[in-house]
């Protein structure tokens, strides 16, 4: 390796190697550093991946036991905790490999160990000081430890969930955004008994609430017990168990043979001495960068995590994308703030754009529209619970101001509706489009044609 990178990309997640390929693409002799011995981030390796892949056997293990209604019975399910573990780590091995020949193949030089800046223009790579002539800094996030708990191997943050060490009888997690919920469906699913400790008034912070209200009901209905405006005042932890005094709308003691902390992440931006090269990082970790994914140093790029919310592999890979075309001096930006959001639970919540709480909170006029799964063929065809279609759109264009979706594979039907609110779609396009009969994306037309006064199929 030359004492000076031409392009340096640190850290090998979603952005980051996304970064690295676009560059390679336009030209550059690209070197990834990273801590990891294997691409793809908290993500590939510790997150998405290998949460999505516990969320499928979740999924399976649910609908045997749902069919029962339908007159098909199976047995209890006998889980092999290793051969489970095992088929998850073999998809991230698949798909870590697929990234290391990806690389090979753009002769990206990939080099694992810790990089810090030691100035506007050089790293410290494990005590090695090399030069760089431009760098991206995509160093992501790390889970949110709450202070004053005991240290002990049965409190785990979300990585160490997704490592599948045992199921536990009883589970407690504290915190009910997004990844404390896809944890409640996995570990229900497999046979825990899961308590999820919220110290918001509601779950999943910036959804829709009527759409999260049906979310509730069905984790409820799965036997996932919930408490909201509750906050966890102490933990114990003893031989026997782990006891969590709890204040607030839940006042008492919970007892846990396991918990999960899934509170939020923090930015890393205070992992690599940024200041050092000239850099502000701010109490929350965050890097600052614009548009383009610039810093204040011109030569110095930010994308992903640790650039701040929404913190969201898909984000992180267009700013790649993006800081790559900039730094090779072509005109990009991200000038979208349709970022969409998808929980990955039973069932799923997903959502884009203005949520109807926040589109009067910014001042616009709106109105709603909205279709019930009850109502869709599909969805009951297929033994699919309450769900909905629902749409904020301005009165006065019809055009589409955010859009929520609950129900079987929301996270898939979402991306025709950031499509159109991408496009400036309206309604009358929504409702004018043939969908596909019977099937789910149905109700976003459903909910269109609603808002229009032409729908018959309510």
């Amino acid at each position: 390796m030359d004492n000076t990178i031409d392009f340096l990309v640190i850290g090998a997640g979603p952005g980051g190697y996304a970064c690295a390929f676009r560059a390679a693409d336009l030209g550059r002799d690209v070197t990834i550093v990273d801590a990891r011995e294997a691409l793809g981030g908290v993500c590939l390796n510790e997150g998405c991946i290998p949460s999505k892949a516990l969320l499928h056997a979740a999924e399976v293990i649910g609908e045997a036991r749902h069919m029962s209604g339908w007159g098909i019975t199976f047995g209890a399910p006998k889980i092999d905790l290793d051969a489970l573990r095992a088929k998850k780590d073999s998809i991230v091995g698949h798909l870590t490999g697929g990234l290391g020949a990806i690389a090979g193949r753009r002769k990206v030089k990939t080099r694992q160990g810790t990089a810090r800046f030691s100035g506007p223009d050089t790293v410290t790579i494990d005590g090695k000081t090399l030069g760089f002539k431009q760098a991206v800094i995509a160093v992501g996030s790390s889970p949110i430890t709450l202070p004053g708990w005991p240290e002990d191997p049965r409190i785990w943050d979300s990585t160490a969930a997704l490592e599948l060490r045992a199921i536990p009888e009883r589970l407690a997690i504290v915190g009910g955004g997004i990844i404390g919920l896809e944890m409640a469906t996995i570990y229900s699913a497999l046979g825990s008994d899961v308590t999820v400790i919220e110290l918001a008034d509601g779950l999943a912070a910036g959804a829709d609430p009527q759409a999260v209200a049906l979310l509730r009901t069905a984790l409820e209905d799965d036997g996932i017990t919930i408490h909201t405006a509750t906050q966890v005042q102490t933990v114990k932890a003893a031989k026997t168990a782990l006891t969590l005094a709890c204040s607030g709308a839940f006042t008492g003691e919970i007892q846990a043979d396991a918990i999960i902390q899934s509170v939020g992440r923090r930015a890393n931006g205070g992992q690599i001495d940024a200041q050092a090269a000239g850099l502000t990082v701010t109490a929350q970790g965050v890097i600052t960068a614009d548009t383009a994914g610039q810093t204040a140093q011109p030569n110095i790029f930010a994308i992903g995590d640790v650039t701040g919310n929404p913190m969201l592999a898909h984000r992180a890979t267009h700013q790649g994308h993006i800081a790559a075309e900039v730094a090779c001096g072509h005109r990009a930006a991200l000038d979208t703030a349709l970022i969409p959001s998808v929980a990955y639970t039973n069932p799923e919540l997903a959502w884009v754009g203005l949520t109807e709480a926040q589109a009067k909170a910014e001042g616009h006029t709106i109105k709603t529209s909205s279709f019930p799964w009850a109502a869709s063929g599909r969805n009951l065809a297929s033994g699919g619970g309450d769900g909905l279609t629902k749409l904020v759109y301005d009165p006065a264009t019809n055009r589409l101001l955010g859009a929520t979706i609950i129900g079987r594979h929301a996270g898939e039907l979402l991306s025709e509706l950031t499509l159109a609110m991408e496009m400036g779609a309206t309604l009358e396009d929504i409702a004018l489009t043939v969908h596909a009969h019977p099937t789910l994306s149905e109700t976003t037309a459903f909910a269109a044609e609603r808002a229009l006064g032409t729908l018959t199929d309510l």
